[in-house]
């Protein structure tokens, strides 16, 4: 049972981590808390599924055009959902904007692949003496996503630029940088990291179009609970959170699972809302 709760409480963990660092990038590039991070991560398993079991490709091609499908649509949420709110006086209105576009492809996604939930094929046949990989991919995957985040951003002078217009924007416009086009960069960055998550997780949560709302809350969780914009407080917040539930599950059933997450992350938002890793932030006034 022990074995069983750290191996899918850390899988799952990882996709929650993965969902949160797109939620991050996103914010980071813009100060928009986009809704579309679910959405990338549920038509990442949709997609795959289609390319590999319906179109017959394989799992490296899938992957690739999953990642490839991931990154135009971060550039859509970018062009139509968030370019137009940072025009305007009243920019809370993104929670309408990116919200009722997640929803639109949701309900397209239903209608065009269906609303069953459809098994993900194998994707590496190397089951010997290995865990499920239905476990060890979305780590993988956690762990190479943030690796290559860390060297974006430390060693390349296109990651220092993300991180300067993620500080000072109109200290970044004012020093030459193109914001337009590194926010769009950004969001294509983010669209690929959510497309991984769902392509990586399908395993365990099917290839299903009702995984969009799942992957939004339960990828909201670990950035309330890292900090906002913090990559590696949304890792431990995601796996943390995995770990949490999965015990939960088996100890008190599904429902009561989900009711102590709900506890433990308001809980979490009443005693901390900079989140357990974040910093409190000063503000003039």
């Amino acid at each position: 049972m022990l074995e069983s709760i750290v191996s899918y409480g850390l899988a799952v963990g990882a996709v929650y981590a993965l969902i949160g660092i797109t939620y991050n990038v996103m914010y980071s590039a813009s100060r928009v808390f986009s809704f579309t991070a679910g959405m990338l991560g549920m038509l990442g398993g949709v997609l795959g599924a289609v390319f590999i079991s319906r179109m017959g490709m394989n799992a490296a091609l899938a992957l690739v055009l999953v990642l490839a499908c991931g990154a135009v649509l971060g550039m859509v949420t970018e062009v139509v959902t968030v370019r137009p709110v940072l025009k305007s006086i009243e920019q809370h209105l993104y929670v309408l904007s990116t919200l009722a576009f997640a929803l639109m492809v949701q309900q397209v996604t239903a209608i065009e692949f269906g609303t069953e939930a459809q098994p993900f094929p194998v994707l590496v046949p190397l089951e010997a003496g290995l865990p499920g990989q239905k476990f060890w991919l979305p780590l993988l995957a956690c762990a190479v996503t943030i690796l290559g985040l860390e060297l974006l951003y430390r060693r390349t002078l296109i990651g220092r630029a993300f991180l300067a217009i993620a500080e000072d924007s109109y200290a970044a416009r004012a020093l030459g940088l193109p914001e337009t086009r590194l926010r769009l960069a950004c969001y294509a960055i983010a669209g690929v990291i959510g497309a991984l998550a769902g392509f990586t997780g399908a395993q365990m949560l099917l290839a299903y179009f009702g995984n969009q709302a799942i992957l939004n809350f339960y990828g909201f969780v670990p950035v309330a609970l890292g900090g906002m914009g913090s990559n590696r407080g949304a890792v431990v917040g995601g796996l943390a959170l995995g770990l949490f539930q999965q015990a939960a599950a088996v100890l008190f059933g599904g429902l009561h699972a989900a009711i102590a997450v709900f506890v433990v992350f308001i809980v979490v938002l009443l005693l901390r809302p900079e989140g357990l890793a974040g910093a409190m932030t000063g503000r003039r006034v």
